[in-house]
C-alpha cells in the first residue's frame, strides 16, 4: 500500500472578489517528490504555494497534509480553517521559502534561523544553536552566523532563508520563486542548495521561472495557465515534447537556446 501524499491538493478554486485565481486546480506531492509549478505571471502559481499553506484561503475543494483534509468553517469567501492548532501543524511541517527572503533585519543570521524552533516548538536552545550552526555551514554560510542580513547578499540572505526553513525539520519545502530577485551568479548559489536538497530526497514544492533548475531538479512540473493546469508530467517529457500550443510558446520564450 502506497504512503499518503505529504500534501494533496484536489479541485482547488480561489477568487479575489470576482477575479478567479484558480479554478479547479488538484496536486499531489508525494515523500521526496520535487514538484515545479511554472507558468507566465498571474497564471496562479503563488497562490496555489500561499493556499496549501494556509496563508491563503481557497473557496472551496480540498487540501490535505499526511493524508489529513484541512478541516473547514463557512463557505466560499468566508471559508477559514476551523482548528488553529490544525493550522500551526501544518504551518510548521510546511516551511515556506519567499523570493524576498524575510529574514527579520534586528536579529543575527544564527537568531534568525534559530527564532521558530525555540519560540514556537518549544525546543532546547543550545540543540537549536547547533542544528542551526550546522544548516548553515550546509548551505555555505557558517561563517556569517554573527552577521545581520543588511551585511549579506542576495544570495546569502536566501540561503539563510533556506536553512531558517530547514531549522524547523519540515516534512515539505515550499519555494515561491526563490531565485527572481537575484542577479544570475548569485542564483547560481542558491540552485546548488536547491539541488542538493533534491539529490537528499527532500520534499519540495517550487514555484520558479528558472527553467533549467525545473528540469533539473525536478521528479513532476505543472505548467499553469489562467488558474488552470495545462499540461503536466515528467520534465524529460513536459521540456522535450510538450504537447499544448500554449506550453510551446511559452518554452521557447523561456527557455535559452
Amino acid at each position: 500500500m502506497q504512503p499518503k501524499p505529504v500534501i494533496e491538493i484536489r479541485d482547488l478554486h480561489k477568487a479575489y472578489g470576482g477575479l478567479e485565481v484558480l479554478k479547479g486546480v488538484s496536486l499531489t506531492a508525494h515523500r521526496g517528490d520535487v514538484v515545479s509549478l511554472i507558468g507566465s505571471s498571474g497564471s496562479g502559481k503563488s497562490t496555489l504555494l500561499r493556499c496549501a499553506n494556509l496563508l491563503e484561503h481557497s473557496q472551496s475543494g480540498d487540501i490535505l497534509f499526511d493524508g489529513d483534509p484541512i478541516r473547514w468553517a463557512g463557505t466560499q469567501h468566508d471559508r477559514r480553517p476551523a482548528d488553529k492548532h490544525q493550522v500551526l501543524r501544518v504551518r510548521t511541517n510546511l516551511s515556506m521559502v519567499f523570493q524576498q527572503f524575510n529574514l527579520w533585519a534586528h536579529m543575527t543570521i544564527l537568531g534568525n534561523v534559530m527564532e521558530a524552533p525555540v519560540t514556537v516548538l518549544k525546543q532546547d536552545r543550545a540543540e537549536v544553536e547547533a542544528r542551526a550552526r550546522a544548516l548553515l555551514d550546509k548551505v555555505g554560510i557558517g561563517d556569517k552566523c554573527d552577521a545581520y542580513p543588511a551585511q549579506l547578499s542576495g544570495g546569502q540572505q536566501q540561503r539563510a532563508a533556506i536553512a531558517r526553513a530547514l531549522a524547523m525539520e519540515p516534512k515539505a519545502l515550499l519555494f515561491d520563486e526563490p531565485t527572481s530577485a537575484l542577479d544570475p551568479e548569485l542564483e547560481q548559489e542558491v540552485v546548488k542548495v536547491i539541488k542538493d536538497l533534491a539529490a537528499e530526497g527532500r520534499t519540495m514544492i517550487i514555484v520558479t521561472h528558472d527553467m533549467r533548475m525545473a528540469q533539473d531538479v525536478s521528479s513532476h512540473v505543472v505548467f499553469l495557465h489562467q488558474g488552470l493546469i495545462e499540461e503536466e508530467g515528467p520534465p524529460v517529457t513536459l521540456f522535450s515534447a510538450p504537447k499544448s500550443a500554449r506550453l510551446q510558446q511559452f518554452l521557447s520564450a523561456s527557455v535559452p537556446a
